[in-house]
């Protein structure tokens, strides 16, 4: 697969070798096809709908309103990853290493993949 573009909080697009794009949504661990080509993609993606659908435009536009613009290889992310209930406190975004959320939400992801919704998991960080 290769990047072909990714939203403020990290989320990748994607295409693969028969040339369908695919989003994978970090923050949830959940890859999904969004068009059957670059060009529908590319189409779509200027629409007002799939600007906020695919890249939460309303989102990134609040985050750079308090100050959080990511470079190419950064991200807006979460101290408290917004798949917990408790990723709604104040002040939890911050801009960060697009690498390392790539990497920790999909470890994350995948530790957590079996679980029922709404099972109560303890995070512990380690370094």
């Amino acid at each position: 697969m290769a990047l072909v573009a990714r939203s403020a909080f990290g989320d990748l697009f994607l295409r693969d070798e028969a040339g369908k794009i695919f989003k994978l949504d970090i923050a949830i661990g959940q890859i999904n096809e969004v068009a059957g080509s670059e060009t529908e993609f590319r189409n779509l993606a200027v629409t007002k709908e799939k600007r906020e659908q695919w890249f939460a435009e309303s989102g990134e536009l609040a985050a750079i309103a308090q100050g959080l613009k990511p470079n190419q290889d950064q991200c807006v992310a979460f101290k408290t990853p917004i798949l917990f209930a408790e990723a709604g406190t104040p002040n939890n975004a911050y801009v960060g290493s697009l690498y390392e959320q790539v990497a920790f939400l999909g470890d994350l992801n995948r530790q957590i993949a079996k679980l029922p919704d709404g099972s109560r998991v303890q995070l512990r960080l380690q370094k």
